[in-house]
């Protein structure tokens, strides 16, 4: 059974998961060895076995894509690896080593620079990366659980906060709760095909008549499971209390890896297990895309706590992302292209955003209300210009990124005559506009209310620098994203 089973390119597929697991272990020994003032070196280590994840895709790529365009199906069928997974594995990657960047000095600052906390986030970047290619039900319920136990510890990982451990005890029971609504689902899907593989379930889902009770069941339960990891309402409850408890560097990570194998977790499940019922979570879609744009951009208005203030805008991105979805259930590329590409550019512009935010974290001083942000031109106006461009590119002006994200979202629900929902779509996007620019207002018109130089290191401006330079990149010459967007989406319509 072994070598029907298994073989040495299963192994090759999956190395990066195997070197970023033995990355993490070697954090957790490693960091008996450090004293105090050496405890940046985890950080390193972490970024070493990060480098050589991108490595093996890169390696993987030349020797199974540059000859054999198919996909790679390894472990009899339960793990998939194609241009989707590499793009949406890579984007994890790169958005966890920024993360590490951002979290070396805030860590210190917290005094908590522990290894275990970039050891968890190794692991929870291998769930993440196995999500993303998992082509079974079992693995991908397991995959979900490893990432989603390592961001539940991570929320909490301020030991002495106790706005830290109410988020992340609220995270993990509203968590547990979804995690049953989709194991519910899933044993039902298995009931349903009698396999946990996605293509078998979807062949006995189009055998079955229209307005099956058992395939509706099942489709709710795991739409409400799915929608709760990605804060889409009504399951976004969790989003601000977590974002504002959790350590900053921590609400940084969980607004943008997470999401990006989250949503690469539900395209797997309704384009692989339940095209057959494409119409039904279509229509459920609209009425959730619709409810989380509507909550989230409405609550943004009102926040004074900067991380409460991210969390909301992060459903409304969600929201975005659905009407994309919408798009590709009529058999649209260009409404997969256009989540591929808002993924890319949300992670980038998001993680530039809250990097500015933790530069703002000094000693004695929080830095978490957007009051905290006044008069920031006068008092860092790099920062304060930094700051000005991620948020214009999180509002979806040109020429940044994020006008590229949202462009391609409204020409796929324009190709697909979902016209209301594209019209909706440019009204929540005017919204954004007024809500990110009271933080300009801030920033630009109101007096700075201390002079405390803000914190500083190598990490954060190379994080700064790298997320600044795509953000820009993307906007001004997005051809080669566009082209890596297409490319990543191919096999769901091959």
């Amino acid at each position: 059974m072994g070598n029907a089973f298994f073989n040495i390119h299963d192994y090759q597929a999956i190395k990066p998961e195997v070197l970023l697991t033995m990355f993490g272990l070697a954090v957790l020994l490693f960091e008996f060895l450090l004293d105090k003032r050496d405890k940046y070196l985890n950080a390193v280590l972490a970024l070493i076995g990060l480098g050589f994840a991108v490595l093996q895709f890169g390696i993987f790529w030349l020797r199974h894509f540059s000859f054999d365009q198919t996909p790679y199906v390894g472990f009899g069928g339960v793990y998939v690896l194609d241009t989707f997974a590499l793009a949406a594995k890579l984007i994890i990657v790169l958005a966890t080593a920024i993360v590490i960047l951002l979290s070396v000095k805030y860590l210190e600052i917290e005094e908590a620079d522990l290894g275990e906390y970039y050891a968890l986030l190794l692991f929870a970047a291998v769930g993440m990366m196995f999500m993303v290619s998992g082509a079974d039900l079992i693995v991908l319920f397991v995959a979900l659980e490893v990432m989603a136990l390592c961001e539940y510890v991570l929320t909490g990982f301020l030991r002495g906060n106790r706005k830290s451990n109410e988020a992340a005890v609220k995270f993990f029971l509203l968590g547990a709760f979804s995690s049953g609504l989709l194991l519910y689902g899933m044993s039902l899907l298995y009931a349903i095909g009698g396999s946990t593989n996605l293509r078998v379930i979807a062949e006995h889902l189009a055998e079955r008549p229209t307005g099956d009770p058992l395939s509706w069941v099942a489709l709710i339960t795991l739409l409400a499971g799915m929608y709760f990891k990605i804060a889409a309402v009504p399951f976004h409850q969790w989003t601000p209390d977590a974002y504002e408890g959790a350590p900053t560097s921590i609400t940084a990570f969980i607004s943008v890896a997470p999401k990006v194998a989250s949503v690469a977790f539900i395209l797997r499940i309704l384009f692989m297990g339940l095209w057959p019922l494409h119409v039904q979570w279509q229509a459920l879609t609209v009425g959730v895309a619709i409810a989380t744009m509507t909550l989230g951009n409405l609550a943004a208005l009102t926040q004074s706590n900067i991380k409460r203030f991210f969390g909301y805008s992060t459903i409304a991105h969600v929201g975005y992302l659905l009407l994309g979805l919408v798009a590709a259930a009529d058999g649209n590329g260009d409404g997969l292209m256009a989540i591929v590409i808002y993924l890319i550019v949300y992670a980038f512009m998001n993680l530039g955003a809250f990097a500015v935010i933790i530069a703002m974290r000094r000693e004695d001083i929080i830095g978490d209300e957007i009051d905290d942000l006044s008069g920031l031109m006068s008092r860092a106006p790099g920062h304060a210009l930094l700051m000005l461009i991620f948020l214009l590119s999180l509002a979806g002006i040109p020429p940044l990124a994020g006008f590229i994200g949202k462009y391609f979202i409204f020409l796929s629900l324009i190709e697909t005559g979902h016209y209301y929902l594209a019209v909706l779509g440019v009204v929540y996007a005017v919204v954004a506009l007024y809500y990110y620019f009271r933080i300009v207002v801030v920033m630009f018109m109101k007096r700075p209310l201390d002079e405390v130089p803000f914190a500083s290191s190598v990490g954060l401006r190379v994080a700064m620098g790298v997320t600044l330079a795509m953000t820009l990149l993307i906007g001004v010459y997005p051809q080669p994203f566009i082209v890596i967007a297409r490319e990543a989406v191919r096999p769901f319509f091959s």
